[in-house]
C-alpha cells in the first residue's frame, strides 16, 4: 500500500487480495481452464470486492485520508502464468531464454504509450482533466484501490481545491463527473510457459526507473549461474540498482521456475575479442571517411 498507508491496514489489505482471487479462481480451478475471458471476470471481481472494502475503511476513518494502493498480482499453474494488476508500482518481466518479456504496462496519465493513451481518453470521458501528467493536477497513477478523493469523495475534492487556492467556483461549475477517475479494474494476461521460460521478475519502478529489463535480465541469469541463490541474486539486483543512485523504493522478487540448470549454463560475459574487432573495424571506416574527404578536398 502507498501514498500514506499504514502498515496494519497493509496487512490486511494483502491478506484480503489473497483471500478474495484464490475464492474468484475456485482455488485454481479456473485458471485450468485457460479461459481467459473466464480468468479476467474472477479476477476482476476479487479486485473489485478488495476496493470496496478499502474504500468503506477509508470512508469510515480520517475524511481527509488519502490512502491508496497499487498492485500486482500472478498466479501460476503448471504451464500457465496469469498476470494481473493496476497502477505503476511493478513491472513484471520473465525470461525466455535469456531475451526479456515485459508483462504489464504502468497505468499512468501520461505518456505515448498505448496503455497511457488509452488511461488519458477514460479519464477526460469520466469527467476529470490531466495537468504535467497528474490527474486533476494531482496524482500520476491512474489505476489503485483506495483514493476515494478521485472515486466517491470526487465534489469534496473540488470544494477542498477552492478553498486551497488550485481552482475558482466558476471552474467547478463546469465540471460534471460521470464516473470515477480512479478504478480498480486490472488488466490481466496469460501467458503460456514454454521450457524457455526460465524465471519471472517481478519488481518496483525504484528498479526499472535506473535498469533496463534486458540488462535486469542478464543480470540475474548470471547471478543464478554463479549460485542459484534467488533471494542473494534479488539482492544484489537491489545493490545495483542502488549504486545507480535509486533514491525511490526498491522491491524485488524473482520466482525460479525450476526448468533451468544453471549450472551448465554458458558463461555469458562480454566477448571481448568480438568487441575489440568492432572497434578496430569502426575506426578503419572511420578513418577512410576521412582520408576520402581529404583526398577529394585536394581536388
Amino acid at each position: 500500500m502507498k501514498r500514506g498507508s499504514r502498515l496494519l491496514v497493509r496487512g490486511v489489505f494483502r491478506d484480503e487480495l489473497y483471500k478474495e482471487c484464490a475464492a474468484a479462481l475456485d482455488g485454481g480451478a479456473v485458471l485450468s481452464t485457460k479461459n481467459l475471458d473466464a480468468i479476467t471476470v474472477s479476477i476482476q471481481r476479487a479486485f473489485a470486492a478488495v476496493d470496496a472494502k478499502l474504500s468503506t475503511w477509508l470512508e469510515q476513518a480520517d475524511k481527509d485520508d488519502d490512502s491508496g494502493a497499487t498492485a500486482t498480482a500472478m498466479f501460476l499453474r503448471n504451464d500457465v502464468l496469469v498476470v494481473s494488476h493496476i497502477g505503476d508500482s511493478c513491472l513484471q518481466v520473465i525470461s525466455r531464454g535469456g531475451r526479456p518479456e515485459a508483462l504489464t504496462s504502468s497505468h499512468r496519465p501520461y505518456g505515448n504509450n498505448k496503455t497511457s493513451l488509452e488511461e488519458v481518453k477514460r479519464i477526460r470521458a469520466a469527467g476529470g482533466w490531466i495537468v504535467d501528467g497528474r490527474i486533476c493536477g494531482d496524482i500520476s497513477v491512474s489505476r489503485a484501490f483506495g483514493d476515494i478523493r478521485f472515486k466517491t469523495r470526487k465534489n469534496e475534492m473540488l470544494v477542498k481545491g477552492v478553498k486551497e487556492g488550485r481552482w475558482t467556483d466558476k471552474f467547478i461549475s463546469r465540471i460534471k463527473f460521470k464516473d470515477d477517475l480512479i478504478i480498480s479494474s486490472p488488466d490481466v494476461s496469460l501467458v503460456e510457459l514454454g521450457p524457455d521460460v526460465e524465471f519471472v521478475l517481478l519488481a518496483t519502478d525504484g528498479l526499472w526507473d535506473y535498469i533496463k529489463s534486458s540488462e535486469a535480465v542478464a543480470f540475474v541469469r548470471d547471478q543464478l549461474r554463479q549460485h542459484g541463490d534467488v533471494q542473494l541474486a534479488c539482492e544484489a539486483l537491489g545493490q545495483k540498482a542502488l549504486d545507480q543512485r535509486s533514491k525511490d523504493n526498491i522491491s524485488i522478487v524473482i520466482a525460479d521456475l525450476g526448468r533451468t540448470n544453471w549450472k551448465a549454463l554458458p558463461d555469458e560475459r562480454p566477448n571481448m575479442f568480438l568487441e575489440l574487432s568492432q572497434a578496430v573495424a569502426t575506426v578503419g571506416v572511420v578513418s577512410i571517411g576521412i582520408w576520402f574527404s581529404s583526398f577529394l578536398g585536394l581536388q
